[in-house]
């Protein structure tokens, strides 16, 4: 028996220790927004956050995250208006959907702990979109980034609300 913090709530899975968090999620919980892809961590379609990190919810087992807090797509703003969900639609990076919650999340937690993030650790995120959709992605990280940063002192380089944001992941301004 597990207990943990799920979407601000207590809960107290009565499963075997070595079920996967996904299958709790979804199956105990019906937090179907944590998708199931590879069984292996390697394409991120379950990624969640625990305790503040990007983890990938098919390969941890509810007995190690006892007193953990975990927060799913569906805890990250029932209003939807996480920047990175409002930079999401506002890129219109959907196609397919299935990455989309495992990528929002990754990225929530990649912008949580690095506000401005430079290429290289865009590049580090483990999800993959097999649609392609990796410039509207970027640009979606981009727009984020900007809307979540606090106001820039007048003359700043910050980047505008209208802005796409390629300038500021391009190879030549690491800044």
């Amino acid at each position: 028996m597990t207990r943990m913090t799920v979407n601000g709530e207590a809960i107290h899975y009565r499963l075997d220790p070595q079920t996967p968090l996904l299958w709790a999620l979804r199956d105990a919980s019906n937090l179907t927004g944590t998708k199931h892809g590879c069984d292996h961590g390697d394409c991120g379609a379950c990624t969640v956050i625990v305790d503040g990190r990007a983890v990938p919810s098919c390969s941890v087992s509810i007995g190690s995250l006892e007193g953990s807090e975990i927060v799913t797509i569906e805890g990250l703003s029932a209003s939807r208006t996480h920047p990175v969900q409002q930079a999401w639609a506002a890129e219109q990076v959907s196609q397919c959907g299935y990455c989309e919650p495992g990528f929002i999340m990754a990225i929530a937690a990649l912008l949580q702990s690095n506000p401005s993030p430079g290429p290289e650790a865009i590049d580090a995120l483990p999800n993959i979109c097999r649609c392609g959709a990796y410039p509207r992605i970027r640009k979606a990280i981009a727009r984020a980034a900007a809307a979540a940063a606090p106001a820039a002192p007048e003359g700043s380089n910050r980047l505008s609300n209208g802005s796409s944001g390629e300038e500021q992941f391009s190879p030549g301004n690491r800044s």
